[in-house]
């Protein structure tokens, strides 16, 4: 089956089964500071597994994309991914372990078609500490779904991952216990770990086995690497996570042990990406239907064949796409936070296009082909073609110029030695990796020193510690802390996007926002620079909206109707069926702004002037092209 194919069977298995098809949320989060981007399927539906009622009812399904941008290095073997769907499924106080299990079972191998013989599956091997038993239900459901199909299962208890390579798989077995550390759903990890107050519970992976079924033995290689013997968590590549069941059924008490759930949850992920590779047996991820199509014409452009090149094949493929998606939810390049991601994954895409020999732009002839792999099944893909063809090409313009830059700085060592320091200049400074300049240095016949690579990785390390260091601590939302201070910010900040819709246009659309105790900065879409009469009039609009004191209130509204009566949301937000909407004023009467916002917010806009303050514009420059960026004070 094709990718495409297995996300709307699950979709169309799920909703059979009474379970209602809700939307996928943007790849930012909307209402979550700490994290940079929806990082799983989870994430999004966290609030309802911790309690609060879903409007869409007590059964949900869908197909969430993710984005973990801490998997970029790992990018360029056959399975990791920067970019993936979640296909979903959640049980809110409803069904439990014995229909959820065998409906898993049951789409694998009756719908998707992947042979049983090839699952193997996981579940908790208990926690004598905390007084957690091991799930022996979990494993009594999994051997009568496998004695279904006529296969024996036995259950062999792991341990640990390392314990895994030195035990292996016994004749027979095809359910294995593993630690907390493998198989335990917290928000804080293991057992120990888990928050006093949260839900949590054990969970059971399901994996896919490539190669041959009587081989499992390691190369010389990988048992160097991970240990003699191969077990479902082994990361040789044998075997393959293609899906997990959270069974949240425990809730820890403040004397660290744990009680059960008057009603536990059912949290389902299956990724999409995995599923689709085992469903044609092929251990290549890039090989599938929403990935492959882009291969094809990096080979066509590039005249180079997939096995040539595939791991810059594969970082093009995995970058691009991330980059279009995230495109599509309205992130822009520029230097910070998302848009620094964003505009990392595309240079790095260009930078192992030039090992492709692909010098020129091709985003453009690219791109396109991305859109058309999702339009038919996202239509906010197909709305912001256009949008996203735009910005994404721009960058590849504004980067390749930087690379051009660096080739003229690299002409001026002719007669020098390329040092290690100079290699790691022209790669922080023009985005030249290593081996471009090696090849540089051969094309102007520059002697290139023996530690190069040493004093390189030096730097590199060096650079990467500094940038660790700046961002400990650093938030990763729109407000740094819950201060009284920064909620005021916060509250400006929403009087400040009202009056720049004012005074600047309709088209002045929230692009970003970082609020701290000490200042407000916005980012927002307008293509020129905002005169002082401009400026002036602004600070004058929200001056006077602080001065009426209007009051401030929220609730929750129906999400098509909110947006119907002009309530704005941020930079190209997607949403579910519901929202919180902020009012500046009376919602039903006069007001001055209504706003899709998680909050906090003040009470009464005039708690922004205490002491006699007064908000003040100190400065407005270009963020990005066709972006500004405002920061303001209190003072």
């Amino acid at each position: 089956m094709t990718a495409q194919d297995i996300r709307s069977a699950y979709l169309k298995f799920m909703t059979d089964r009474g379970h209602t098809l809700i939307p996928r949320s943007n790849l930012v989060p909307q209402e979550d500071a700490t994290t940079l981007f929806t990082g799983s399927g989870m994430q999004p539906m966290l609030t309802y597994l911790l309690g609060a009622d879903h409007p869409k009812g007590v059964r949900l399904t869908d197909s969430q994309t993710v984005l973990r941008a801490d998997d970029i290095d790992e990018v360029g073997d056959n399975r990791h991914t920067t970019f993936f769907e979640m296909l979903g499924n959640w049980s809110l106080g409803d069904y439990f372990k014995r229909e959820q299990l065998p409906w898993c079972f049951e789409f694998l191998t009756d719908v998707i078609g992947l042979d049983p013989q090839r699952l193997y599956v996981t579940a908790f091997m208990g926690d004598a500490k905390s007084n957690l038993p091991r799930d022996e239900e979990v494993a009594e459901i999994w051997q009568t779904l496998f004695s279904g199909k006529g296969i024996e299962a036995k259950t062999g208890v792991v341990g640990s991952e390392e314990h895994g390579y030195r035990r292996g798989i016994k004749p027979g077995e095809r359910i294995f216990f593993y630690d907390g550390n493998k198989n335990w759903w917290s928000r804080g990890g293991g057992p120990d770990t888990t928050p006093v107050g949260d839900p949590c519970g054990p969970d059971s992976e399901v994996f896919y086995r490539f190669g041959a079924l009587d081989d499992l033995s390691h190369t010389a290689e990988q048992t160097e690497q991970y240990g003699e013997n191969c077990h479902p968590n082994c990361d040789c590549g044998r075997f393959l996570e293609i899906c997990n069941s959270v069974f949240m059924q425990y809730v820890k008490r403040a004397d660290g042990s744990f009680g059960r759930l008057p009603r536990p949850n059912v949290d389902f992920g299956g990724g999409l990406e995995r599923m689709a590779a085992a469903s044609i047996g092929q251990a290549d991820v890039f090989k599938i239907s929403v990935i492959w199509p882009i291969i094809e014409q990096l080979e066509e452009l590039s005249d180079t064949h997939y096995d040539q090149a595939s791991a810059a094949m594969r970082v093009i493929a995995d970058h691009l796409r991330a980059a279009v998606w995230l495109a599509v939810d309205g992130v822009t390049p520029s230097n910070t936070q998302q848009g620094y991601v964003l505009r990392r994954l595309v240079r790095r895409a260009i930078r192992q296009a030039l090992a492709l020999d692909l010098r020129e732009d091709f985003l453009e002839s690219l791109v396109p082909t991305i859109i058309e792999l999702y339009a038919d099944d996202f239509p906010e893909v197909a709305e912001r073609q256009a949008a996203v063809l735009e910005t994404l090409v721009r960058e590849e313009h504004q980067f390749r110029k930087t690379l051009r830059a660096g080739v003229r700085e690299f002409k001026k060592l002719a007669g020098e030695e390329l040092t290690g320091q100079t290699v790691f200049m022209l790669f922080d400074t023009y985005g030249f990796p290593p081996e471009l300049s090696l090849e540089e240095a051969h094309d102007h016949q520059v002697p290139v020193a023996t530690t190069w690579r040493a004093d390189f990785d030096r730097l590199l390390a060096d650079q990467k510690d500094r940038s660790r260091t700046a961002t400990a601590g650093q938030f990763k939302g729109g407000l740094a802390d819950h201060s009284e201070i920064s909620v005021q910010y916060h509250t400006a900040t929403h009087l400040m996007y009202r009056a720049l819709r004012l005074v600047l246009g309709q088209h002045v659309i929230q692009r970003g926002s970082n609020i701290t105790p000490e200042r407000l900065r916005f980012d927002f879409s307008h293509p020129d620079k905002m005169t002082p009469e401009q400026i002036t009039e602004v600070e004058r609009l929200v001056n006077e909206q602080i001065d009426k004191d209007w009051p401030l209130s929220f609730r929750e509204e129906a999400t098509k109707a909110a947006l119907d009566s002009g309530v704005m949301g941020a930079f190209g937000d997607r949403y579910g069926d519901v929202v919180k909407v902020y009012t500046v004023g009376e919602p039903d009467g006069l007001h001055y702004s209504r706003e899709i916002c998680g909050g906090p917010h003040v009470d009464h806009t005039a708690q922004l002037a205490e002491g006699g303050r007064r908000f003040k514009i100190t400065k407005e420059e270009s963020s990005s092209a066709g972006i500004r960026r405002i920061k303001a004070v209190l003072s």
